[in-house]
């Protein structure tokens, strides 16, 4: 067991976890309140929903790519 070979190593792991924190820390961003037939609510519209956690999204997606593409290091001597 001590021998398996596995496709990714200690590095790659640790950068997918990372990206996964980061891609939910986009979409808590696009969190809010919405709008109802009675109330409108201009906040679906303010930049944090908009921009800025789209683009959070985006890097952590990219992230994860770079994390699963990454060669992981010979180990073998």
């Amino acid at each position: 067991m001590a021998n398996e070979k596995t496709t990714f190593s200690k590095t790659n792991f640790i950068l997918m976890a990372v990206s996964v924190l980061i891609i939910i820390a986009g979409f808590l961003l696009m969190a809010g309140p919405g709008c109802t037939n009675q109330v409108f609510e201009e906040d679906i519209f303010s930049v944090r929903r908009i921009k800025i956690a789209p683009i959070v999204c985006l890097i952590g997606f990219i992230t994860m790519i770079a994390a699963i593409l990454i060669k992981p290091e010979n180990t073998d001597k």
